[in-house]
């Protein structure tokens, strides 16, 4: 097995805590309605959205995939980071064992904020994780957090 970090960091007009909160803390709601395109739904299947719990995310038809299920590593409301595992469906399977995710959300100096992400792809036996796979993770997580960022720029009283 060996473990394939991967770390990007992408700007946000959008203050860290109000991003924390929309983003990650009511990400299962919001995703859904702002990102139709690439989410369908997310459910917990066990647990209260705390450490341990295990959430499914369904994909909209015509995806590469149809779900996923993530486990809750870590919720820090204090220092706005979210740490999270890829256990079952999406890439996980033949190649990769797990994706370990941590999202960390931190001030900037013009008032917005920097999400930093890092992910650990744990692959199978000789498989390697090639550069184009981590484009493709990258530009989905960028493309939740703007349209995460539009809505909460067209809606400047949520999640204050």
């Amino acid at each position: 097995m060996g473990v394939f970090n991967y770390e990007a960091e992408t700007p946000s007009v959008i203050p860290a805590a109000r991003l924390f909160k929309a983003f990650i803390l009511d990400g299962d709601k919001l995703l859904p309605k702002v990102a139709p395109e690439a989410v369908s739904s997310v459910e917990n299947i066990e647990g209260n959205g705390g450490p341990g719990t295990i959430k499914k995310i369904t994909f909209p038809e015509g995806s590469p995939f149809k779900y996923v299920k993530e486990r809750v590593d870590e919720v820090d409301r204090v220092n706005f980071k979210y740490s999270f595992s890829v256990i079952e469906g999406g890439a996980v399977g033949d190649a990769l064992e797990k994706v370990c995710n941590e999202i960390k959300i931190v001030a900037a100096p013009d008032g917005g904020s920097i999400l930093k992400i890092s992910n650990k792809f744990h692959t199978k036996g000789d498989h390697e994780i090639n550069a184009e796979q981590i484009k493709i993770e990258k530009e989905k997580a960028v493309g939740l957090l703007k349209a995460v960022e539009s809505y909460l720029l067209a809606h400047s009283d949520a999640y204050n």
